[in-house]
């Protein structure tokens, strides 16, 4: 199997686990078997929403669903049997360092599942200590090659946390460090994990403001014949029209297949849903709309550039 992609890519990630149940049920520690149910269960309305973005134009060749096994299983199955894109995690969720979730039975989650991606996150930033990194990009080597030999796609998530150097340089000002120095950390970052034997077929990265950025990092990203390696841009739970604005970016940028936002389109729908502020039909409207407006963003940005035409329509 080639490395890479050869078709746009607008994932719809609703794989977190800790941050899902704390962030929307207020749930601190472990949750019990009430919480993880509700949990579920707010899951399959993403997967609703979704579903009603593909019966209203959202492009089903190129639209998929990033989604974990703990409390999206019944949506992955759903996924699988509706042939839609499935991407699934196996990093063990909330740590600083990349681990697999499921130790040594990585493999057979992974094949019970047969997810079109395997997605990992991962914290890593290249200016850190190599005693730090190390132990990281080993593992993920030992993953991506596994992967390869197995003729499976990784999706690759990477985030990048300023060093106490960089926050210094920066003041502490979080913009300012996305601006000037995440561009070119990204590239670096993507150098340093190639060098160590990392191969995704999809980087999933922050956004970037500028198309110089993108630009770079795409073509670290297709060095050395990695010609059909694609990036699509990361939401990192950035409020509406700032990733509207990296996808304008990103989109007239060949080697960007385009985003994977998550937090941004579905968060304040179901947190509207579990305050009774919304029905479910309402949430799941909500969330559809924002969803399809993300894709219509990138595609009329990319119009030009790629020949695309939006095929969307807004829902009411």
């Amino acid at each position: 199997m080639d490395i890479g992609i050869a078709h746009p890519l607008y994932l719809l990630p609703f794989d977190h686990r800790a941050s899902f149940t704390s962030g929307l049920l207020g749930v601190t520690g472990a949750p019990d078997q009430a919480h993880r149910r509700e949990a579920s269960d707010l899951k399959m309305v993403i997967w609703e929403a979704f579903e009603y973005a593909l019966d209203h134009g959202a492009p089903r060749e190129s639209c998929g669903v990033l989604v974990d096994e703990e409390y999206g299983a019944d949506v992955a199955r759903a996924a699988r049997a509706a042939g839609v894109t499935l991407a699934m995690p196996v990093e063990k969720s909330g740590q600083d360092e990349f681990e697999l979730a499921y130790g040594d039975e990585f493999a057979r989650h992974i094949e019970d599942f047969d997810p079109d991606f395997v997605k990992v996150l991962v914290r890593y930033n290249p200016q850190d200590d190599a005693a730090n990194n190390r132990p990281q990009e080993t593992r993920l080597a030992q993953l991506s090659q596994w992967l390869r030999a197995q003729d499976r796609r990784l999706l690759f998530e990477l985030l990048i946390p300023p060093t106490a150097a960089q926050s210094a340089q920066t003041g502490d000002d979080s913009l300012v460090y996305e601006q000037q120095l995440l561009p070119l950390l990204i590239v670096d970052a993507i150098a340093a994990l190639q060098n160590a034997g990392v191969e995704p077929d999809v980087w999933k990265i922050q956004g970037i403001d500028d198309r110089g950025g993108c630009e770079r990092a795409v073509a670290q990203a297709r060095i050395h014949g990695r010609d059909q390696v694609t990036c699509i841009v990361l939401g990192h739970g950035a409020d509406a029209e700032r990733v509207r604005g990296w996808l304008s970016v990103a989109a007239g940028v060949v080697g960007y297949a385009g985003f994977a936002a998550g937090r941004t389109i579905w968060h304040d729908p179901l947190a509207d849903y579990v305050g009774g502020r919304l029905d479910r039909e309402a949430a799941r409207r909500r969330i559809a709309g924002n969803y399809l407006d993300m894709i219509d963003t990138y595609r009329n940005a990319a119009k030009h550039a790629i020949g695309d035409t939006p095929t969307t329509g807004a829902i009411s």
